[in-house]
């Protein structure tokens, strides 16, 4: 069997079918290009009986992944992140069959470290040797990091109010960091500029096709883990879109596989009310979205004004009967202390704002009482110090601790 079943990219927009062995940016369209496989012929040759006894990392699935030479791989160990239930919650919120895929876990603390294991394990075999990209943060650090340790240079451009720790992070791999003193959508000018002008490879969100292969995984992983039957509903922080948008793109694959049967989850984008393009859309039966003026919110990761993959996040939204949910800050911050307190998870302000959605859709009786539904928590808690304050009381150094 080969490594990997990699047919060819395709245009999400016109359909037209792009050489997967270039390295490909968008599509001749201009639209983003998604990686195909031969699943007929994976489909006689794979079943989930290969994956045991297979590391425990989303190379697991290397037969569905893009990389086709395992010498390529470049990995720190990511993938098959846990996936727990949350009784105590899940009762309080009304959802008995809660749960939570934790990306927390994960190397660099966020789920970005799929897209970029993958993505740079592939540039490099293309013979990528130096990339760009804008990010609000762990997207960045996580490539630069994957990127140090497969050799490859790297230029990165953030918000100035990007998290610190993902700031340091990015620094300490060596990449070239700039911050500017705007959004994504103003780093992402810059990082189009300086690719135009210096021959860089272009790793923006979607603008190359391997990122979403990597950010697939989370959905193959669900699967697995719940002995490859779906749950009803999948909620998912979205800013850019990609991990919802892998997630829909791997169950697809494992329905046409005949690895799963039945209805996909319905998905649900979730935004901050902020900045909420998707939630616009999705409200107005819109194919894409516009640009939102003036957007802010403490969960930085999905402060996107205009995604790129906005059609595809839709198009995922209205196949699978899902929804999109805007929260607000307050609801937020309310979620992140439920979480620590109830379950014992220190959950990152997207994740929280998944399950701020997944409360207000049970009271909304969009979601039933006996559905199973999981909530994906995208990374760590830890890397946004400053998104929550506790107010601890001092002693004095001869004090005694109050009954």
């Amino acid at each position: 069997m080969p490594y990997s079943y990699l047919s060819h990219l395709r245009c999400s927009k016109s359909g037209e079918i792009h050489d997967a062995d270039q390295p490909w940016q968008l599509s001749r369209a201009g639209a983003p290009l998604l990686a195909s496989y031969d699943l007929d012929a994976l489909k006689r040759a794979w079943h989930p009986a290969a994956l045991s006894g297979r590391p425990a990392s989303l190379w697991r699935y290397h037969e569905l992944l893009p990389v086709r030479d395992p010498a390529h791989v470049v990995t720190l160990g990511e993938g098959l992140t846990p996936l727990l239930r949350l009784p105590t919650l899940g009762k309080q919120i009304g959802i008995p069959d809660l749960w939570m895929k934790d990306e927390s876990v994960i190397p660099t603390g966020s789920f970005k470290a799929r897209g970029a294991a993958v993505g740079i394990s592939r540039a490099r075999e293309l013979g990528v040797t130096h990339f760009a990209m804008p990010t609000n943060g762990n997207a960045g650090a996580a490539w630069a990091l994957y990127g140090a340790r497969a050799g490859l240079r790297s230029t990165i451009v953030m918000p100035q109010a990007a998290p610190a720790i993902t700031r340091l992070e990015t620094s300490l791999a060596g990449s070239r960091l700039y911050l500017v003193d705007g959004l994504i959508s103003d780093a992402g000018r810059q990082v189009a500029q300086a690719v135009a002008e210096h021959s860089l490879f272009d790793a923006s969100t979607l603008k190359e096709p391997y990122r979403i292969e990597g950010n697939k995984t989370m959905g193959l992983e669900i699967a697995e883990q719940l002995g490859w039957t779906l749950p009803d509903v999948i909620l998912y922080p979205t800013g850019g879109g990609v991990g919802l948008i892998g997630i829909y793109k791997g169950l697809r694959e494992l329905q046409e596989l005949g690895w799963v049967k039945g209805e996909l989850p319905r998905l649900v984008a979730v935004q901050a009310s902020g900045c909420a393009p998707i939630v616009q859309a999705w409200q107005q039966r819109a194919a894409e979205s516009s640009f939102w003026p003036d957007s802010r919110t403490l969960a930085f990761g999905i402060n996107v004004p205009k995604a790129l993959g906005d059609v595809l996040v839709l198009d995922a939204l209205y196949r699978t009967e899902g929804c999109a949910i805007a929260v607000d800050d307050k609801a937020i911050q309310s979620e992140i202390r439920l979480l620590a307190s109830h379950e014992g998870s220190f959950v990152c302000p997207e994740g929280a704002a998944a399950f701020a959605a997944a409360r207000q859709l049970r009271e909304a009786g969009w979601i039933r009482e006996q559905e199973q539904v999981v909530v994906l928590n995208t990374g760590a808690g830890i890397k946004y110090p400053d998104a929550i304050t506790v107010l601890p009381q001092r002693l004095q150094r001869d004090g005694r601790i109050p009954a």
